[in-house]
């Protein structure tokens, strides 16, 4: 498959003939609809949400990740893959099993046998969500998963070593922080990430020359850290935005009740979230006799 090289600031950017974005009509799927444009010739855009009508170089083809065989026409002529399609907050497992585990699969699996070399995994902090708040980690710390979507980009992204190791597709697996137009709550004034360096990190794991299986997270540069990305510096990931214009305005908020769990872990509210079981029904009474 062809692939141009143009010359950027920090890396070679590879000009991918076809580059895939699934999770085209999610909220950072229209972000990166828009700021991939650069790297792709042709752009192939897939959700099963409504994408809209198509511009310039862009083609759309709806899926739903849970079909194999759609999956791998989707990926078909396609040389690199920014897979974001999937659930991407707590649901049941069932549900989670389809979209998250079946669909990660599929796309790897469709990757292999049409030989795409790389892709960007849109994985989640979640991944790490039980690890107290303030806890230092980066891309070796244990998994401490916070949730069923948080277990599903740990199967994420031991799929992707498993596919790198055997058969050679590289992958970044990015652990998104909290990505959105601006910080809501003292959580995100650390967790926070832009959507302009959601963006330039995104065409860092496509423009990086080589990527193996990386784990970066995804985070602009707040003041304050819990996430180290030095072991991905082969990137080349200079995020520019900070979380610092709003935290007066966020510190004037209310504080969180001593005690609450979505205050003492990195996950927040998703370590609470569920479960997610249907209630049994009741059991029909026997109607009582009357004389």
């Amino acid at each position: 498959m062809a692939v141009r090289a143009t010359a950027t600031a920090k890396n070679t950017m590879q000009k991918y003939e076809r580059l895939l974005l699934t999770g085209a009509a999610g909220g950072l799927g229209r972000v990166l609809r828009e700021g991939l444009r650069p790297c792709g010739r042709i752009l192939r855009l897939s959700d099963i949400a409504p994408l809209g009508a198509a511009s310039e170089g862009e083609e759309l083809m709806p899926c739903d990740l849970a079909d194999k065989s759609a999956v791998d026409a989707l990926v078909r002529g396609c040389d690199a893959i920014v897979h974001l399609g999937g659930l991407a907050t707590e649901h049941a497992f069932e549900q989670i099993l389809e979209a998250n585990i079946k669909g990660a699969f599929h796309v790897y699996e469709a990757a292999r046998r049409h030989g795409v070399r790389r892709v960007v995994f849109a994985s989640s902090n979640h991944v790490t969500g039980f690890h107290p708040v303030g806890q230092p980690l980066d891309a070796e710390s244990p998994r401490r998963p916070d949730s069923y979507y948080g277990l599903s980009k740990c199967f994420g992204e031991d799929l992707a070593r498993f596919y790198f190791d055997r058969y050679g597709v590289e992958t970044a697996c990015v652990r998104i922080g909290s990505c959105f137009p601006e910080p809501r709550d003292r959580r995100m004034l650390i967790t926070w990430l832009s959507y302009r360096d959601l963006t330039d990190l995104v065409r860092c794991c496509l423009a990086a020359p080589r990527v193996g299986h990386t784990v970066v997270y995804g985070v602009s540069k707040n003041r304050d850290a819990w996430w180290d990305n030095s072991g991905a510096a082969h990137l080349r990931f200079e995020p520019r935005d900070s979380s610092e214009p709003w935290r007066e305005r966020i510190e004037s908020q209310p504080t969180a009740e001593s005690g609450d769990p979505a205050t003492q872990y990195q996950g927040a509210g998703f370590v609470q979230a569920g479960p997610f079981e249907t209630p049994p029904a009741e059991t029909p009474k026997t109607p009582k006799e009357t004389s």
